[in-house]
């Protein structure tokens, strides 16, 4: 079953898909967050903002298992997996978009895609064939360009590559880190549109984001981090300019 062809789930206030649980983590002698408690609604959309430097992307890499936290859980889909291992992490179903997208530069974007199936490795080629048709469709560019290497692709181009290995895998949850960064204002809008509708398809959306407007456009909820912790939360059509001046004001 393609990602276009799954029911939509509808969140539950029950049982988050992600919990994450007073986390304290760092590198080396720093400590980056600390105590930072947040959950993720199966089929939601969370963002977390916040300035350069409080915490976010090392939020993410703890969750995807990147980052062993000092306290704290990470529980994804009732699993308590803060001592699995990123790859078993990708088998549950957590895909992930890095800061800088990570393409590899000397595969091609069919090659990239194929690396994104290792997450899950027991879906048929028939299912396999059917979600390269979708990202396809989803990313037009890519289709185009399937036998150019990733490193000859435009920053815009290799964003919609990078969210797309990551979708192959059919994942539960998203975690994208700053997908707008360096992007031309057209190409924002067309992954703002992709990424908007995956909800509907039943795929969770944890955001990282500068842009405050992509991340209302995209996200219902948020979460505000400053020095490792979140300060501040609710729906985004309620985030307020005092807030944004606030934490996100330079």
């Amino acid at each position: 079953m393609s990602i276009a062809n799954q029911p939509p789930t509808q969140p539950s206030s029950a049982e988050p898909l992600l919990n994450v649980d007073h986390l304290t983590a760092g590198y080396g002698e720093s400590q980056i967050l600390t105590d930072l408690t947040f959950s993720v609604p199966v089929a939601g959309a969370v963002c977390l903002l916040g300035r350069n430097g409080v915490g976010k992307t090392t939020t993410l890499k703890s969750i995807v298992g990147l980052i062993r936290p000092r306290a704290g859980r990470v529980v994804f889909d009732g699993q308590d997996v803060t001592s699995r291992g990123p790859h078993e992490r990708a088998r549950l179903g957590i895909g992930y978009v890095p800061q800088g997208r990570g393409i590899f530069p000397h595969l091609s974007v069919f090659e990239s895609l194929l690396m994104g199936f290792e997450a899950n490795p027991k879906m048929s080629a028939g299912e396999r064939s059917a979600v390269l048709d979708e990202m396809y469709t989803l990313f037009p560019v890519l289709a185009e360009m399937r036998g150019r290497a990733g490193g000859m692709l435009s920053g815009g181009q290799q964003q919609q590559l990078a969210i797309a290995r990551a979708l192959v895998s059919r994942p539960k949850l998203l975690l994208l880190d700053e997908p707008a960064e360096g992007i031309q204002p057209n190409i924002v809008d067309l992954i703002e549109d992709a990424v908007s509708k995956l909800p509907a398809k039943g795929v969770a959306v944890l955001l990282v984001e500068q842009f405050v407007d992509f991340a209302v456009a995209v996200c219902n909820q948020y979460f505000m981090v400053e020095r490792g912790m979140i300060v501040a939360q609710g729906a985004t059509k309620d985030l307020g300019q005092d807030v944004v001046d606030e934490y996100l004001a330079v």
